[in-house]
């Protein structure tokens, strides 16, 4: 009986040593890392969606509460996963060159300097959590709330950043069914979870039977230790998985130092600095969107947040087609085959733009049901409807750019590509929006996020063409 993982190592083995790979190999490599990646991703997000699913029947006021402190807690998040690509990108490197004790040591490096630092951010959520509600020009009536829900949120992050750790350098190895099986987990955990904590007790009458379902009544603050619950547990899961059962990293019964190397740190730094410093500023791009969107009324924000939340299960797998990309295009570095990598690449963000175009249309038809299963508020879903069917149309476009930016990763080469974002994000969304917003209203900021993702999917494809991201790998070898 043939085995999927048996082949997909054996295809990776293939890589790495230097042997040929068909037309048909690279595709079927391609599809075998995407497909589990994309269903992480999706089930990631099917966590999220749910939590605003359960939060939006509660009522617009804590849905826009959510929302809120939603683009800080993902500066926070964005500043978490910069650190961990720093080592993720090394550990595929040494991989692909097949040095197992190299990625090995990186490994612990990684688990110390990722414990330090996701430390550091649960402290700079606390202290900020009762101000950053006013900070972000929030109605008073939904401050307390959002307050509450950041900050039980920000206390989850080194529990949350080690499992988002573990499962980065699980697929650095090329293991992407691990955690995908393991995201469907944390996903079904996550509706148990919140279900008893965000409700009070309920009876429920089927086909003349009663039960009865207990319930802590918590209503938003139930959902952030829901969702901190969750992750804890299939973080400390995926954790067991590297450390015990990983054939390429694993450190039972191998000794070695858990202390920094300075040569390591800074190719950490090289790699996630750009990275951190592009989703600091995109954030407060995002944090600014928020403020423009925050003067058009508890509605519109609401709308605003759970149309990111919807439009997020078309992109989601664009970002597991990247997944895959960064890996393959990292260990074919390591291997020293830049060939390899920029076929590979043209493939993958070629997959991308197909998978998202399909799901731009599914978004484009579903978008009343999607907001419909996150509330029952008639303004809310008609405003939100017209948002993602506006969205839609960049979908192909944005995979462009999902995919090109995490092949470009997988080399290294951060800092031009964290550049691009910037640039697209600031320039062209921002400006737009803030233009729109009085005139338009959340259509006006959405048709701004439109443009400027298609813009940036452009420039994107344009670097990819260019073959400037693999001119220095070309120098060094």
């Amino acid at each position: 009986m043939s085995s999927s993982p048996s082949r997909t190592s054996l295809l990776l083995q293939t890589l790495r040593s230097g042997r040929e790979l068909s037309v048909r190999d690279e595709l079927e490599l391609v599809i075998r890392l995407a497909v589990p990646a994309a269903l992480a991703q999706v089930s990631y997000i099917l966590m999220q969606y749910i939590d605003a699913s359960m939060v939006g029947h509660l009522g617009a006021a804590d849905s826009a509460a959510v929302g809120l402190v939603s683009t800080t807690l993902w500066l926070f998040y964005g500043i978490g996963g910069a650190s961990i690509m720093g080592f993720s990108v090394q550990t595929a490197h040494r991989i692909g060159a097949e040095d197992f004790d190299a990625a090995r040591s990186i490994v612990r490096q990684a688990f110390t300097t990722v414990m330090t630092f996701s430390a550091v951010l649960a402290a700079a959520g606390f202290l900020i959590s009762s101000h950053l509600p006013v900070w972000l020009g929030g109605d008073p009536s939904i401050a307390g709330n959002a307050s509450d829900y950041f900050l039980m949120m920000a206390l989850f992050l080194p529990a949350t950043f080690f499992g988002w750790l573990a499962g980065a350098l699980l697929r650095a190895t090329g293991d992407m069914k691990t955690p995908s099986y393991l995201g469907i987990l944390m996903c079904i955990l996550n509706c148990f979870f919140n279900f008893l904590l965000i409700f009070p007790t309920t009876t429920y009458t089927l086909f003349g039977l009663s039960l009865t379902v207990p319930g802590a009544d918590l209503g938003i603050i139930g959902a952030a230790v829901g969702t901190g619950i969750a992750e804890t547990i299939v973080g400390a899961i995926v954790l067991w998985m590297l450390v015990v059962r990983s054939p390429f990293l694993s450190l039972v019964g191998r000794s070695g130092s858990f202390i920094p190397q300075a040569a390591v740190l800074r190719r950490a730094f090289s790699i996630a600095s750009p990275v951190a410093a592009e989703r600091i500023l995109m954030c407060g791009a995002q944090i600014l969107s928020t403020a423009i969107v925050a003067p058009l009324g508890i509605v519109a924000i609401a709308a605003h947040t759970l149309g990111i939340t919807a439009e997020s299960l078309c992109y989601m797998p664009g970002y597991g087609i990247g997944d895959a990309a960064s890996t393959l295009v990292g260990q074919s570095v390591g291997a020293k085959r830049l060939d390899l990598a920029k076929r590979i690449a043209y493939k993958c963000v070629g997959a991308g733009m197909v998978v998202m175009t399909v799901m731009g249309v599914v978004l484009y038809f579903a978008a009343p049901l999607l907001m419909g299963i996150m509330t029952d508020v008639p303004e809310v879903i008609e405003l939100g409807t017209k948002v993602l069917r506006i969205e839609a149309w960049a979908e192909p476009m944005f995979a462009a750019a999902i995919v090109s930016y995490s092949a470009f990763i997988g080399t290294g080469d951060t800092l031009i590509p964290a550049v691009m974002n910037l640039s697209s994000m600031w320039v062209v969304r921002l400006t737009l929006a803030w233009f729109l917003a009085p005139v338009y209203g959340l259509v006006g900021v959405w048709s701004a996020m439109c443009a400027e993702l298609i813009v940036r999917g452009g420039i994107f494809l344009m670097r990819l063409k260019s073959g400037i991201w693999l001119q220095k790998l070309t120098k060094k070898t």
